[in-house]
């Protein structure tokens, strides 16, 4: 079935931004291996600052059980130097050097040597990438990784790993204040998806990071980071049903005011960019499920929410509620709660005057369209509480 109906099969363990973006967007079909090899095991992954003493005892620990070390440094003008700082650092190791302007000879027989134990550490730059399987080479310290991609690091590290010994990676970086937001959040992406198979989901977060790039151009990232994955991803979903044919399904987005501190705080998230990042996705969160996926993904990084964090994933839950009524705006205060209810909302008439008429709920629909509830006493001691109950209420008067 696949000869005769495929012209084009791509396999890849990270799928660059722009390809990505193709099978999520549905321009291309995607499937998934996700069943590692037997006996494989993650591959233990720390980010670290430069220290002499924690790399040689890392090297130390992988020659003492008999493996071999990939010492990976993608300069080639000073890669002899650090050849030789780390033959100072493990004096009892061979090393040897390889990098893609020494003659074709010459790096062959390096490589040949590498593979048949006569070194036990390579100084390499990233020629490394791809292609090889040396099961015995099972640690892997990456200098300066703050200068490399996130999908090229993943592809680096998977260089080991590939027997059943279970490896280590150290991405060394120089000091925490020269690395910048955007290269610390990539090696934090690395450093969280060790498991078997975690391609697809650092390839995600690398399509979060660089951008999406040009469908139809030659810019294969970028372009995203202006309005944020969710949003990017919906324009294009509704251009590629336009060009089917298919109908398009317009959201409302509506205008949210309520009286909590609901807010991710500066201590909380100090880096302006994620802390965007995180409104955008609770913004673009199109049910409860989503937003409760982000929340737990801000506890596994940044620790326990604080109240304010915790209030706004509530108006978040509650503005998913609102949008699948397509109301215009939502309000709340301690007294009440009130919607503006527009031509496009998708409540039906009849059901609404049947609500607003029940004499056991205090519900009033305006000349101008705002269907308001007023909270009874009981109601004020928690109103997000209720507000959420009345908002659901509201749902039965959907149309259909």
């Amino acid at each position: 079935e696949m000869r005769s109906q495929v012209d084009v099969l791509t396999l890849t363990a990270t799928p660059i931004p722009r390809t990505l973006q193709m099978a999520i967007s549905g321009l291309r079909e995607i499937s998934f291996i996700a069943t590692p090899p037997a006996d494989r095991l993650a591959i233990r992954t720390f980010v670290c600052a430069f220290d002499p003493d924690l790399l040689r005892e890392a090297i130390d620990k992988e020659l003492a059980r008999g493996g071999q070390v990939f010492f990976v440094h993608n300069r080639i003008e000073d890669l002899a130097r650090w050849t030789r700082e780390v033959s100072a650092l493990a004096p009892q190791a061979r090393v040897g050097m390889a990098h893609g302007q020494m003659p074709e000879s010459k790096l062959e027989q390096v490589m040949i040597d590498f593979v048949d134990g006569r070194y036990d550490i390579l100084c390499c730059t990233t020629i490394i990438e791809s292609g090889l399987d040396i099961p015995r080479a099972n640690t892997m310290i990456v200098n300066e990784a703050h200068r490399f991609g996130l999908a090229q690091l993943y592809q680096i590290r998977g260089r080991i790993g590939r027997a059943k010994d279970r490896a280590f990676c150290y991405l060394v970086v120089p000091s925490e204040a020269a690395v910048s937001a955007e290269a610390r959040r990539r090696l934090e992406v690395l450093q969280r998806f060790t498991e078997l198979g975690a391609g697809f989901h650092v390839a995600t977060h690398d399509l979060e990071i660089r951008g999406a790039g040009e469908m139809l151009g030659h810019r294969q990232s970028g372009l995203l980071a202006a309005v944020g994955f969710d949003t990017y991803a919906r324009i294009l979903e509704e251009a590629v049903a336009e060009l089917r044919g298919q109908p398009i399904r317009r959201e409302t987005d509506p205008e949210i005011a309520v009286d909590v501190p609901a807010f991710l705080p500066e201590e909380y998230i100090p880096d302006t960019g994620q802390r965007l990042d995180f409104y955008r996705q609770l913004a673009q969160a199109l049910d409860e499920g989503e937003v409760r996926a982000i929340l737990t993904e801000l506890e596994d990084r940044y620790g326990p929410l604080p109240e304010e964090a915790r209030l706004l994933g509530e108006v978040m839950v509650d503005k998913t509620l609102v949008r699948r009524t397509g109301a215009r705006a939502y309000e709340l205060t301690a007294s009440r709660l009130v919607l503006t209810v527009g031509m496009d909302a998708r409540l039906d008439p009849a059901k609404v005057m049947r609500l607003v008429q029940r004499h056991q709920h205090p519900w009033k629909l305006s000349p101008d369209m705002r269907l308001s509830y007023t909270f009874g006493d009981q109601e004020r001691r928690n109103h997000l509480a209720a507000a959420r109950k009345r908002l659901k209420e509201i749902l039965t008067c959907l149309s259909g």
